[in-house]
């Protein structure tokens, strides 16, 4: 797979022009914390749903376009939509296990499986 880098300040903008509006959310999925603007995607850990399907993504944090930031039980009423894209696995990432003086070695393999998000809105 290859990146692209554009004029913006984050490496998979869909524009590729600086955006005057500063909006942004911090989601959770996968056990992990994300930062996801409107119209950007980003890879997340393997989500259980259909290539093209919608999921509401659980908001942690939220800044607006007026500089106030919502965090808490107001930022959990934050609705957050992503559209599925892609599934894939990661580049491989090799794990080796050595014993000196023991005669004891192990190579193992690892691909990390995950999702392609796109953010279709962030809203109230």
């Amino acid at each position: 797979m290859e990146r692209v880098l554009r004029a913006s300040s984050h490496p998979y903008s869909e524009t590729g022009e600086e955006e005057e509006n500063f909006m942004y959310a911090i989601v959770e999925t996968g056990g992990k914390q994300h930062r996801v603007e409107a119209g950007k995607y980003f890879k997340a850990e393997k989500v259980d749903a259909e290539v093209g399907s919608t999921l509401n993504l659980k908001c942690i944090m939220f800044a607006g376009d007026d500089g106030k930031v919502v965090t808490g039980k107001d930022a959990e009423k934050i609705k957050v939509v992503a559209e599925v894209l892609e599934h894939g696995k990661d580049e491989k990432i090799l794990v080796f296990r050595y014993k000196a003086k023991k005669n004891e070695a192990k190579r193992q393999g690892h691909r990390q499986p995950y999702s392609k998000l796109k953010v279709v809105s962030i809203g109230k």
